[in-house]
């Protein structure tokens, strides 16, 4: 909980969140579901835009700590590809930090086709992790450390596959924005930076010496304020 909690609260997530209500475009007293609602910042701005929200997450306690943020909202404890939602209940569906969790997400994409009303408007999102850049004097090897960093997920260029995937269920009007995030804070990554790091230790793609060298290098970058990551979340809507 306390790494969705940093995730949400990171400077850049708020304005990705804005840009997906933007790209929603739902009036109030619109229905809308957030899918993967995490602990429920998205759930509890919408509901203060006067819309009637429903948060799902396969998380208990996700959905425990979204309750809290949002009391006025509805929450349901489900998978993405089995949602507790009627037919055509729903004038907005987003889902936000998902894909990448998801083996195959056509299954969730009909999901979200059923719940949506005729001309309801879908968002959905995520990091793609090939396109991550990492500042280094070694690019090279910061590029095999990144892969380290995507072997940690199921699908982590599942973010590219979006549009495709709205336009294979026949969601119309389908539009792909992008929102970059510039992280100068070393501080903010170093978790995210030693885990790619292990990762491709366990892999056998790099020695656990090039890791610890790659490693003090980012460290000392943020010492001297050089510390430079861009992470690119797509942002891919369409309509029902």
């Amino acid at each position: 909980m306390s790494f969705l909690e940093r995730i949400e609260e990171r400077p850049g997530a708020a304005e990705l969140r804005v840009a997906s209500y933007r790209m929603l475009g739902l009036k109030r007293g619109a229905t809308c579901v957030d899918v993967a609602c995490g602990a429920g910042h998205a759930v509890a701005e919408l509901a203060n835009k006067g819309l009637k929200v429903t948060g799902i997450d396969a998380d208990p306690d996700a959905i425990e700590a979204a309750r809290e943020r949002a009391p006025g909202a509805m929450f349901h404890v489900a998978q993405s590809d089995d949602l507790p939602l009627e037919d055509g209940s729903m004038d907005g569906y987003r889902a936000l930090r998902l894909f990448h969790l998801l083996e195959d997400s056509a299954p969730t994409v009909a999901e979200a086709y059923r719940v949506l009303r005729p001309g309801g408007r879908i968002v959905l999102g995520g990091q793609d992790y090939g396109f991550v850049l990492i500042d280094s004097s070694d690019q090279d090897l910061t590029d095999v450390i990144r892969l380290g960093l995507e072997s940690r997920t199921v699908s982590p260029r599942a973010a590219r596959t979006l549009r495709d995937v709205l336009l294979d269920k026949d969601f119309h009007d389908v539009e792909v924005a992008v929102h970059t995030e510039v992280v100068t804070d070393h501080r903010e990554m170093a978790p995210q930076l030693r885990s790619a790091a292990a990762a491709a230790v366990e892999k056998a793609l790099i020695t656990q010496d090039d890791a610890d060298s790659w490693l003090a290098e980012q460290s000392r970058r943020g010492r001297r304020g050089r510390f430079l990551a861009v992470i690119p979340t797509l942002l891919v809507g369409g309509r029902r």
